[in-house]
């Protein structure tokens, strides 16, 4: 039993509900135009799950082996670092997660599409194996793209665009306008939530070689850039509901705006970035729920 909790704490779960705020997006959208499918859901949600679980363990692995998790750390210790799971067993567990993914996309990709749309399965069929590599590439390799500050364009790109976009098309088996501005803005938001990591971790970062687009940046800059991304996500969500205005209650989302403020707020007066750790978590969730609202409003 101890075991299994030992693997539960390297999944992370807490980095769960971002992951899926995309999918839970695009099947609200799917469900008001006529083209939401439980199967397709659930199963969008599973891949979704497995995709973020390998990158967890895989990002607990290569930042382990590399020695980028120490005790200098400020985030909740890993399972490598602190040697309750050995490097060999998290291989084995990484390349059971990759099996276990492998599986899930292919039975979305069938359930979703079966033989009458090859040429969409052939692309999803890409998507999922490129997300499965870059799931494991962010810290593993020489190459580890995260060590070279490409996180953030990654982490748009998968959270945000390929999450709503690609989540609606599942469904609908074709792309719509109505999921472009709600992408981008769950793409912001979520790449603002690995600044917040890469701003707290930037000391660390730097004795271990680990070079983000923070450190890049410098601490200035990279505060500016944070602003940037979470206003930049404010501004067009907002102009989602207006553009798509049919309701008052189209606009529920709205009251996600006042923790993601004070948020800012706490990162202006910040003056050691090791005690952004907390805020963390109240930008992910922040994100899930605009995820739902915005999804749940355009449905009233």
């Amino acid at each position: 039993m101890k075991n299994i909790s030992i693997w539960i704490s390297a999944m992370r779960l807490r980095t769960l509900p971002l992951s899926v705020s995309g999918i839970i997006l695009a099947s609200c959208l799917a469900e008001y135009n006529g083209f939401f499918e439980w199967k397709i859901c659930v199963l969008a949600i599973l891949t979704t799950l497995s995709f973020q679980i390998l990158s967890n363990l895989a990002n607990d692995y290569g930042d382990g082996i590399k020695g980028t998790d120490n005790n200098e750390r400020i985030g909740p210790e890993r399972a490598i670092q602190s040697g309750k799971i050995s490097a060999e067993s998290m291989f084995n567990g990484i390349k059971f997660c990759v099996l276990i993914s492998i599986i899930l996309a292919t039975l979305l990709v069938f359930t979703s599409f079966r033989a009458r749309n090859f040429f969409l399965a052939l692309l999803f069929f890409v998507l999922g194996t490129v997300s499965i590599i870059a799931a494991m590439k962010y810290t593993i390799g020489s190459n580890a793209y995260g060590y070279r500050g490409f996180g953030d364009i990654f982490v748009f790109i998968f959270f945000g665009l390929l999450s709503v976009i690609g989540g609606y098309v599942l469904f609908a088996k074709q792309l719509d306008h109505v999921v472009i501005l709600p992408a981008i803005t769950i793409g912001l938001l979520s790449t603002a939530v690995l600044n917040l990591n890469n701003m707290r971790d930037v000391e660390s970062d730097k004795k271990s070689n680990k070079i983000t687009l923070a450190i890049k940046l410098g601490e200035r800059n990279m505060k500016i850039y944070h602003f940037s991304l979470i206003i930049s996500a404010i501004l067009i969500s907002g102009l989602f509901g207006l553009f798509y205005f049919t309701s008052i209650y189209n606009l529920i989302f709205m009251i996600m705006y006042f923790p993601l403020v004070v948020h800012l707020i706490k990162v202006k007066k910040n003056k050691n970035l090791k005690l952004l750790d907390p805020e963390l978590k109240k930008v992910a969730l922040s994100t899930f729920f605009l995820a739902i609202l915005m999804g749940l409003g355009h449905l009233l």
